[in-house]
């Protein structure tokens, strides 16, 4: 009889350290993920035309159109250098107002 006690104890404890391991995981790796999606998701749709922009290739435009999914960016001075792309592809944002300040 105790032996069946003990292997149910032992069952018990066992559920008990995967369902703290997983808690861990949880917080460590899968919530930081999410902020950062929202973070990008909500830098993405704050885009505005004039924007300065970093692709995840590290070249610098500006944004001058936008359509729901792509935006056309003009990189460097030349005026003939305007590439479509998905708005996935950008890396970071600055404001209008504030790359002039």
């Amino acid at each position: 009889m105790s032996s069946t006690a003990s292997s149910t104890a032992s069952m018990g404890m066992m559920i008990l350290w995967m369902v703290v391991i997983f808690g861990v995981m949880y917080f460590l790796m899968i919530r930081p993920q999410k902020k950062e999606q929202k973070r990008l998701q909500a830098m993405l749709n704050s885009m505005e035309v004039g924007d300065s922009i970093v692709t995840t290739g590290g070249f610098y435009g500006v944004i001058i159109d936008m359509t729901e999914e792509d935006v056309i960016v003009e990189f460097g001075n030349n005026k003939n250098c305007r590439i479509p792309m998905r708005k996935q592809a950008i890396a970071e944002v600055e404001k209008a107002e504030q790359a002039s300040a």
